[in-house]
């Protein structure tokens, strides 16, 4: 009985076996399958790779996707174009940036007693790229902002102003520029017509900018919730100043700081030229948006199509993109304003 028994066992432990060698096989089998279908899947990604590198223009940056062009020729290796079924890698979307930005503080004390040098600024604004730009790194601005300062001989305002505003600018969750337009010469000054410059040099180096902020460069705001941003209609920003008592000094007044859009400044002819000295240009600027007949007129012929400069140096500082720009004299008659 013992020896029976003993005899089966045998026979089902060979049989086992027989079955466990039998799945290693096809497992084996199966794994050299799927291994070679892998190698072959690499090696049409690996065939690409020199087709981009002998067409830049498949990858040029109209074309940021990776994906192969669908017209390309096939590369001088001999080889055929594989259809791309997946494509390439792609930097993530970022979302739209907030109409609200949630960092922002409200009312600000502002002082000017301070030791302001711009070694301070550059180590406060850390994100700002050389040349005063700065790209919100969370989320996509809708526009994008040429902020503009007609300059001469201003430095000690010039800090302040870059100490206060960056950060600002930056909570507002702009993507923005500084440009610093820098009237050459000890001739009478021209603010309109830097305006005009800083606009066209602006468009010059970014033709993305849709949005121009032109701002004085000892005019700071004292709440950050006043967004540097164009709208559907010219925008004036310091329509209440310290040194005016927080109010207007007269009604239809634009000076300071104002926004227009890039259509808006085309449409109006951009600000006037022959306004030598301060003074007069704002009022002109604002007769422009309002259509009063004799600007009317002479909006045509005096602005944005018929300003003349000279552009001396462009300076790419850390904080700022400095303009020094010949603007030439003014007329020997009386100046305007």
């Amino acid at each position: 009985m013992s020896r029976l028994l003993g005899g089966t066992l045998e026979r089902v432990c060979k049989a086992v076996l027989l079955l466990c060698l039998l799945h290693f096989l096809v497992a084996v089998i199966l794994y050299f399958d799927v291994y070679a279908q892998h190698l072959a899947f690499f090696s049409r990604f690996s065939a690409r790779g020199p087709a981009h590198a002998l067409h830049p223009a498949a990858s040029s940056s109209s074309s940021s996707s990776n994906c192969s062009r669908p017209n390309a020729t096939a590369s001088s290796s001999g080889l055929p174009e594989v259809p791309s079924a997946l494509p390439g890698p792609t930097a993530p979307t970022l979302p739209p940036c907030p109409d609200s930005p949630p960092g922002l503080v409200g009312r600000l004390l502002i002082e000017f007693t301070s030791p302001m040098p711009l070694e301070r600024v550059q180590r406060e604004n850390p994100g700002v790229l050389m040349g005063g730009r700065y790209t919100p790194p969370d989320c996509t601005p809708a526009q994008t902002v040429a902020v503009i300062i007609p300059f001469r001989h201003r430095e000690h305002h010039l800090r302040y102003w870059l100490h206060y505003l960056h950060p600002i600018l930056r909570r507002q969750r702009l993507r923005y520029g500084v440009y610093v337009i820098n009237q050459h010469g000890e001739d009478t000054f021209n603010r309109a017509k830097l305006l005009n410059v800083g606009f066209l040099e602006a468009l010059k180096e970014d033709a993305a900018y849709d949005c121009f902020i032109f701002s004085d460069v000892d005019l700071v705001p004292m709440d950050d919730r006043n967004l540097y941003r164009c709208g559907d209609q010219p925008r004036h920003f310091a329509i209440a100043m310290d040194k005016f008592g927080f109010r207007l000094p007269y009604a239809g007044y634009f000076g300071g700081v104002s926004g227009l859009s890039k259509a808006q400044f085309l449409r109006i002819n951009g600000f006037p030229n022959e306004y030598w000295g301060w003074g007069g240009e704002d009022d002109d600027i604002f007769n422009r948006f309002t259509k009063i007949q004799n600007t009317k007129l002479t909006m045509k012929r005096d602005g944005i199509g018929s300003v003349r400069y000279q552009v001396l140096e462009v300076s790419r500082q850390p904080l700022f993109t400095n303009i020094t720009v010949d603007i030439g004299r003014p007329p020997s008659w009386p100046p305007r304003g």
